[in-house]
Formats: structure tokens, sequence, C-alpha cells
């Protein structure tokens, strides 16, 4: 390998390194305790059928949006014996929005926010399209 071609290796190596160590690091998401689920949401559910429904209220002067619900069905001793999740695309705030699911036969169930974003108005959910 000739002089030439050595340098430039090394000069290309340093640019990447310098461009990986100044680059800016990625945002990170709302990190959402369960004290604030609590606080601002709660869940009124009951099975119908072969399915879960209810709704979620949310107390909130904010939207929220992109909600994920884990539904787990429970065994007489109250273990889990199975799991399914489902969305809630919107959640207005100071008010409700209906969730259902379908689930396996089970003596009970057990519902719960797995998570949410803050919606601010000018990022509005588009009903209009669907995810």
């Amino acid at each position: 390998m000739s002089y030439r071609w050595r340098t430039m290796l090394v000069l290309a190596g340093g640019l990447v390194a310098a461009a990986g160590a100044v680059a800016p690091p990625a945002p990170a998401g709302d990190v959402v305790s369960q004290e604030t689920i609590d606080a601002y949401f709660r869940l009124e559910w009951s099975k119908s059928g072969r399915k879960v429904n209810g709704y979620v209220y949310n107390s909130s002067n904010r939207r929220a949006g992109h909600m994920q619900l884990l539904v787990e069905s429970l065994d007489p001793a109250g273990a889990v014996v199975s799991k399914t999740s489902t969305a809630v695309r919107d959640v207005p705030p100071n008010n409700r929005a209906f969730f259902e699911t379908s689930v396996g036969e089970a003596p009970s169930y057990r519902v719960s926010i797995i998570s949410f974003d803050w919606v601010e108005e000018r990022d509005r959910i588009d009903r209009r399209r669907s995810f």
C-alpha cells in the first residue's frame, strides 16, 4: 500500500470518528411514570361475549394519543394465562375513548395502560388516516 493511500485512509477514518463524536444525540421520548398514568387516566371495562370493551377516561387538560392497552387473561389464582394488546388512537382532554379487543375464555381479566403520547394541538391526530 502506498504512502498516499495510507494517508487517505487515516484521514477518512479520522473524519468518520470526528463526525460521530460531534453528532447530536437522538432525542429521547417522554418517560411516563405509573403515578402519571394513575393521576390522569381511569379504565372502565367489562367482558361481553368474546371481547373485552370499555372506556379510557382522561382527566387531564391534555390530549393523549397512540395509547397502548394490555389486556391480560387470568386464571383462578390470578396468574396470567394469555395477553393481548389494543390501541386507543385518541383520548381527548377531560373526556373518554372507547376500546374493544377479542380475548380468550378466562375467569377474570386485567386491563392496564402500557404507553401513550401527550399530543400537542399542533400535532393533532388526523382522524381520516388510520395506523
